[in-house]
């Protein structure tokens, strides 16, 4: 059977590497956390870069929907002026014949 003084050696290396190893893990730790940290950093610049393009896209499309909304209004307008005087001319047709005669 091993003596006290050879039992506590034994223990105290023990301690020493459990000591090590737990320098060893807040390393591992403190590396863990700076990279999460410039994870996140990049991710807020990527979403930061993405937000600003479905901002600008969506100012593009605004953009376009407004003017087709004018052409369609514009085609709309012509096509009731179109039919106004096309209903007058056919309501007034015997005035017309007279006038041109």
């Amino acid at each position: 059977m091993a003596s006290t003084t050879e039992r506590v050696g034994v223990l105290e290396t023990k301690v020493n590497h459990i000591h090590e190893k737990i320098d060893d893990l807040k390393i591992d730790v403190k590396e863990m956390h700076d990279c999460l940290d410039r994870t996140r950093d990049c991710l807020m610049e990527e979403l930061k870069s993405m937000s600003d393009k479905s901002t600008d896209a969506h100012s593009d499309l605004a953009g376009k929907i407004s003017d087709l909304e004018n052409s369609k209004n514009r085609v709309i307008f012509m096509f009731a002026g179109g039919v106004a005087v096309f209903g007058w001319v056919t309501g007034h047709f015997d005035l017309l014949i007279k006038f041109f005669h």
